[in-house]
């Protein structure tokens, strides 16, 4: 870690004020040059009292008025350590570019070409994508007035979102998100695909295009097919223990013999 660097202004200090030895007197024993104390109290000499009642000549101090953050040494982390480092950064980066309502292509491309390329699994980039819809939709109706209703038809794999006069429930405002055949339906990008639409505002190209997900998670609704029958099955995986897949029917099919699909991850019951 390297040493805390101050900036100061040499003028008299005020209660509650910081200061920072700076010429001590050569008869002074009780602090050194580099201490930092607060100020309790000031004399009229300008001479001020710290928390411990040290008398501090006005020579002795500068006042603090801004500081730098010791920078970490990378070279005495370890392995894992640096890469939660650098994950925690990405992270309140893209969500700091997100909130600021910076387009997430172009934050992605501005990183690459400055720091290289940081390749993440699909399944990755579509979490993080769900994640930005629903807190685009929950910070959307908590900050604003105007209230929407969501419908959701999971069989037709759409989301509308509908603005309703308050007076007669005439729709207002309309807008309608839907799921391509080939790709797999979720609500939450489903709503803040409609919502933008409804909106009037164009939608994030990272919603229109976002990967499919690669792992089968509780709550999923899947589309599976064993090695022992050529038909295909739908089901809502309830647990998935050990070897094996259980869906909410009550039936089951082991991991190593069954290739599932999702076809809907907005895992209604599991996330809300």
């Amino acid at each position: 870690m390297t040493e805390t660097k101050y900036k100061t202004e040499k003028r008299k200090a005020r209660v509650g004020e910081r200061i920072l030895i700076t010429n001590v007197s050569e008869v002074e024993d009780e602090y050194e040059n580099g201490d930092v104390f607060e100020v309790d109290r000031v004399n009229s000499d300008g001479s001020a009292v710290n928390t411990e009642g040290d008398i501090i000549l006005d020579y002795e101090y500068e006042v603090i008025v801004g500081e730098q953050t010791p920078t970490t040494n990378l070279d005495e982390m370890s392995n894992d350590e640096l890469i939660a480092l650098s994950e925690a950064v990405m992270k309140a980066l893209r969500t700091r570019s997100y909130k600021n309502g910076y387009d997430q292509g172009r934050f992605d491309a501005e990183i690459e070409a400055a720091h290289g390329t940081y390749e993440k699994s699909d399944q990755q980039k579509r979490d993080e994508v769900v994640a930005q819809a629903k807190e685009y939709v929950s910070r959307f109706l908590r900050s604003n007035s105007i209230g929407f209703e969501f419908v959701v038809n999971t069989k037709k794999r759409t989301v509308v979102a509908l603005r309703k006069s308050i007076g007669n429930g005439r729709v207002i405002l309309k807008g309608i998100a839907k799921c391509a055949p080939n790709d797999c339906f979720n609500a939450h990008i489903g709503k803040a695909i409609a919502l933008r639409r409804a909106l009037g505002l164009e939608v994030p190209t990272e919603y229109l295009n976002v990967p499919q997900p690669t792992e089968v998670r509780v709550g999923d609704v899947v589309r599976g097919r064993t090695a022992f029958r050529m038909d295909t099955y739908e089901e809502t995986v309830r647990k998935i223990a050990g070897c094996k897949y259980e869906y909410a029917s009550g039936g089951y099919e082991y991991v190593d013999k069954v290739n599932l699909v999702a076809i809907d991850d907005s895992r209604a019951e599991v996330n809300g």
